[in-house]
């Protein structure tokens, strides 16, 4: 350990000054380790303090572990272990992926819960066919960083807002993880950062640390370490909370829009390994898919799905040779779209002292289209797509006429530029994939000539599978903000751009279907609402924008009692859905 430990300092620079307030406090140091026979975090020197936002939040009260001799003096050890480390890490440089300066500064910084508040301040008038709660997830750590930090390892919370009658609420909670749970116990984090810490040997040495604090009963780490700061499905009576390290969460939408933790969900014992974010909800079938990556052991990859009342399938291992990111997939009527493509997994990279997470230039990008009842791997048609990398897929369909499938998404250059410093700009194009299953051979074009980021998004749920003619996705300008939504007509390439104004910036744009939660109300696909939390960085100030998808006119802005910080995915969950909630 000390070996590795030693290996990660070599060649150490002196890290430039920040010249931006994140608002902490200072941080004390000790010259001398203090032992103590409890474990009180809190009087060791390695506590960092915590989050100190504007909003003031209340410190979550930690209580010292019950420890025998043995696990205090194994607890000694590998905090001085810690120490050590991270003492030498402060006089190394991190590059910008993973710099807790750059990826929680402005309005990603972290802010406390917020309790419910009720008859918010609304302008215009909510629709009157809205009635249930908009909730978004996104990425907001509890607890200062001790070292690396991406924007994708904070702690889950989401975002809730009740309309009911024209009136609204707000609230926001943690989702409450196993790692989220006992790090608040001990005062202070303790699991690794997927992405912003293991990297090089230091990740190897906090990987050990970890793992040696496991094996001497100081921390569960038999019980998932996910962050479930990712993706919201609801689904068989259940709000699900996900990343794609873990199993999801199940959190409950109280009768005053409040929002409470279950626990980790396990569909009854039937789901065993983890399920990425972006599982496919049949708008028809009402079955839900799902695939499972491994980044250690094969199989590398693994397909399954729910029936609507939660019964599990059998899964179906798709063999890969090298472990990939997976973030999303795609689903058509009776086809599922499995990217296998070039950001991959490569754990031995750390050795090197690199990022796990690399672009495998020699890796030739590939689309699967595999039956959803397939039984075996064999029946996976593959279809070579050369540097094709897109982190979202939108949707896809069939076309029998020209038997092919057709799948839309973003495909994102370069492919590994939001896991690691990269020269060149990012650029995330509209695309078009046309999969012809008789030649077995595949095309891309770009859909728009607009040279325009478009990234997190969605179409009309209700018709997800099928043929669908418009897109809404946010406009990643200046990246990674988003400044307003689009509007994408994909037959004719025709684009409508609706701009939040000044320095008023936004997130992934909601289509709730109008009329009601099935969609039977509205006649055309563009029949609905377009709901966006938007920050105000003039003014730190917060409201949800509701926007008329057909004309793209503002109905309504709900003024937030709070911060929103930028985010990731949501859902909404309609007010007779609520009543049914397990």
């Amino acid at each position: 350990m000390v070996a590795l430990i030693t290996m990660s300092m070599s060649g150490a620079q002196t890290r430039p000054q920040a010249h931006i307030d994140l608002g902490f406090r200072p941080i004390k140091r000790q010259p001398k380790i203090k032992c103590t026979v409890q474990i009180d975090v809190a009087e060791l020197p390695l506590n960092r303090p915590l989050f100190t936002p504007k909003t003031t939040a209340t410190p979550p009260q930690h209580n010292p572990l019950r420890l025998n001799i043995f696990q205090k003096a194994a607890a000694i050890a590998i905090d001085a272990a810690e120490r050590t480390l991270i003492s030498r890490e402060q006089d190394t440089p991190l590059p910008k992926t993973a710099d807790p300066r750059v990826q929680i500064a402005g309005n990603y910084f972290p802010v406390p819960e917020f309790p419910v508040r009720q008859c918010l301040d609304v302008h215009g008038t909510i629709p009157e066919c809205i009635d249930g709660v908009y909730v978004r997830n996104g990425a907001n750590p509890m607890f200062e960083p001790t070292a690396g930090h991406h924007l994708f390892d904070g702690d889950g919370m989401v975002h809730a807002v009740k309309i009911t009658n024209g009136s609204a609420s707000y609230a926001c909670r943690f989702t409450e993880t196993e790692r989220l749970t006992q790090e608040k116990r001990l005062g202070r984090p303790v699991f690794p950062k997927a992405i912003g810490e293991l990297h090089g040997h230091s990740g190897i040495a906090r990987l050990m640390l970890f793992y040696a604090r496991g094996l001497c009963g100081l921390v569960n780490n038999q019980n998932g370490v996910g962050v479930a700061n990712a993706g919201l499905v609801y689904f068989n009576n259940r709000l699900l909370a996900m990343s794609e390290d873990d199993l999801p969460y199940q959190l409950k939408i109280t009768q005053t829009g409040d929002l409470q933790t279950v626990g980790r969900y396990d569909f009854d014992g039937q789901l065993k390994s983890s399920m990425i974010a972006h599982p496919k909800l049949d708008p028809v079938t009402k079955e839900l898919h799902a695939l499972s990556y491994d980044v250690v052991k094969k199989p590398y990859l693994k397909y399954f799905r729910f029936s609507p009342d939660g019964v599990k399938s059998p899964e179906l291992e798709i063999p890969l040779e090298t472990p990939t990111m997976i973030h999303d997939f795609a689903i058509t009527e009776n086809f599922v779209v499995i990217p296998d493509q070039q950001v991959v997994f490569k754990l031995g990279e750390m050795i090197a002292g690199n990022s796990p997470v690399v672009f495998d230039g020699e890796k030739v990008s590939r689309l699967g289209i595999m039956p959803k009842d397939a039984a075996e791997a064999s029946e996976i048609i593959w279809v070579d797509s050369p540097e094709t990398f897109c982190f979202h897929l939108w949707n896809a369909w069939e076309s029998p006429e020209t038997e092919e499938v057709v799948v839309i998404g973003s495909c994102m250059s370069p492919a590994d530029s939001i896991f690691n410093d990269r020269d060149e700009s990012l650029r995330s194009v509209l695309t078009e994939i046309r999969i012809n299953l008789r030649t077995r051979e595949a095309t891309r074009r770009a859909l728009l000539n607009d040279d325009v980021n478009l990234e997190i998004g969605m179409v009309n749920r209700n018709r997800l599978g099928r043929k669908t003619r418009f897109a809404f996705l946010a406009i990643a300008d200046p990246w990674p903000k988003v400044s307003g939504f689009a509007k994408v007509d994909l037959f004719t390439g025709k684009i409508e751009k609706y701009f939040y104004g000044g320095e008023k910036y936004g997130g992934e744009p909601f289509f709730l279907p109008g009329g009601s939660v099935d969609g039977n109300g509205g006649g055309n696909e563009d029949d609905g609402y377009i709901f966006s939390h938007v920050h105000d960085e003039e003014k730190e100030t917060s409201e949800l924008q509701i926007i008329n998808a057909v004309n793209l006119k503002l109905e309504a802005t709900i003024k937030l009692p709070s911060r929103v910080p930028y985010g990731f995915h949501g859902t909404f969950v309609d007010s007779s859905e609520l009543v049914d909630q397990s």
